[in-house]
């Protein structure tokens, strides 16, 4: 530990899983094909819902080109991700990809403020729909979003920045359908309040869907646990090795959207073998997805004079 006149033994152990280079090419076909096919629908969208003077489309294209700027943002943290540490970034690029879900996020709720206010207005005074065209061009996006949807189907459990993306692309699916109902209904009574409404109601969608990927993000930011980490069980789990009296200074964090570090002080109350510090890391990888682990090895009269102890002092 700094500052003090003893030896510590210490492990640094990596395990960089869900499919390695195999899924960063995957990825990188796919945003490339979700952002290009969205890109060329929101032009589309924009120029039909002009014409079908229809808040809903409107809506839509801007909810799907917020997803385009997300899709591209995305691509970039994960293209920086792959780039190897350096004395200055020891880390590398992955926290990136923090960073991007944060933003797109943070873009995503911006937008739909501009989108809420303006379907309000409409509701007060509700205007006519070309809803046959409607209709078409949101039965287009049902296919556009949710085909993008599954190029990222198979990831979004192992990374935030992925499940984001599948996310807006499967909400913009289920909006798009809303999209399609609201026209229809409009086409059969006339009721022209039903396309501002379905603007409120894709707003609500958004921000419903939005919320939880920018509680993860911020909490990812602000170095919190991450959620798919229990940090009871791991605390519990050191604790209960054999020799281990007590175990402090333990910190769990992101290091990216797909990788876990963890620190500690592992107090013994004898000897203990090198190997066993990289069987540690590796069950640890194992028992609970944290990749990056670092345990300081500590005897008694070592704990005594550690500075960081106990776990309430960092």
């Amino acid at each position: 530990m700094p500052g003090s006149h003893h030896d510590h033994a210490s492990s640094h152990a990596h395990h960089h899983g869900h499919g390695g280079h195999g899924a960063e090419a995957r990825h990188g076909r796919a945003f490339a094909v979700g952002a290009t096919v969205n890109l060329a629908f929101v032009i589309a969208q924009i120029g039909f819902g002009v014409a079908a003077n229809s808040m809903a489309l409107l809506a839509d294209a801007a909810h799907n080109f917020a997803d385009v700027v997300a899709l591209l943002l995305a691509w970039g943290a994960a293209w920086l991700g792959q780039r190897r540490p350096s004395r200055r970034r020891t880390y590398g690029w992955g926290r990136s990809s923090i960073l991007a879900a944060l933003l797109n996020a943070v873009v995503m709720l911006i937008g739909v403020g501009a989108i809420g206010l303006e379907a309000l207005r409409r509701l007060a005074h509700p205007e006519p729909v070309a809803t046959l065209m409607v209709t078409l061009v949101a039965a287009a996006g049902i296919v556009v979003n949710g085909g993008s949807a599954i190029l990222f189907f198979r990831d979004r459990a192992h990374d935030l920045n992925i499940k984001a993306q599948f996310l807006h692309l499967a909400g913009d699916a289920l909006v798009s359908l809303g999209v399609v109902a609201a026209a229809l209904a409009m086409r059969f009574t006339g009721w022209l309040w039903l396309d501002p409404a379905a603007s409120v109601a894709i707003v609500v969608t958004i921000v419903a869907s939005t919320w939880g990927v920018l509680r993860h993000a911020v909490d990812m930011a602000m170095d919190a646990v991450p959620a798919s980490v229990p940090h009871d069980a791991v605390a519990n789990w050191l604790a209960g090795l054999p020799g281990v009296i007590e175990v402090h200074d333990l910190h769990i964090w992101a290091l990216s959207t797909t990788e876990t570090a963890l620190t500690a002080h592992l107090v013994f109350a004898g000897e203990r073998s090198d190997r066993r510090l990289h069987d540690l890391s590796a069950e640890l990888g194992r028992r609970f997805g944290i990749g990056h682990a670092t345990l300081q090895i500590e005897s008694d009269a070592d704990a005594a004079l550690c500075r960081l102890r106990p776990n309430d002092v960092v």
